[in-house]
């Protein structure tokens, strides 16, 4: 099975590089430590100590596999400061909603970046497939999970 690309901005690449780093040279070493104490502890069988550890160390080392099959597959997404016009992934976006008339900002982003929270929504979102390649001025209708709505691209930022 061929392993799917992740599309990242450089500043995704740089805060998973900034974790992997982290896992590796202060977490693992951590984790490795704790473990060494609890084995030093007598009985495995029931050392809830050592128990915690390992289960630790099982995520510590799923995620930096997990990372590293991210970075191995990624594809850095170009900023081209002269393709302003458009709304690709990378793009921050002021959208108004007709039905509200309120303004958002989103920046697309690839899924593996996606985090409502900081409003950068994943390029497989059905806002984001509504208005990737249109231009300022568009407006269009989002199909969401319950129900669909307009909105008008404000303003494109690349």
């Amino acid at each position: 099975m061929e392993q799917q690309k992740s599309l990242l901005t450089n500043e995704g690449k740089e805060k998973l590089e900034r974790e992997l780093r982290d896992l590796i040279d202060i977490k693992r070493p951590e984790i490795i430590k704790s473990i060494q104490e609890a084995r030093e502890q007598g009985d495995l069988s029931e050392n809830a100590d050592y128990d915690a550890a390992k289960n630790r160390q099982a995520e510590i080392e799923g995620r930096i596999q997990e990372i590293q099959t991210i970075l191995d597959h990624a594809e850095i997404i170009v900023e081209n400061a002269n393709d302003d016009r458009k709304v690709k992934v990378g793009s921050k976006v002021t959208i108004q909603d007709l039905s509200e008339n309120t303004e958002h900002i989103y920046e697309i982003v690839g899924e593996v970046e996606a985090n409502p929270d900081q409003n950068k929504i994943s390029n497989l979102s059905p806002l984001a497939k509504s208005i990737i390649n249109k231009t300022i001025g568009t407006t269009v209708e989002v199909h969401g999970v319950e129900e669909s709505y307009k909105i008008k691209i404000k303003k494109i930022e690349n």
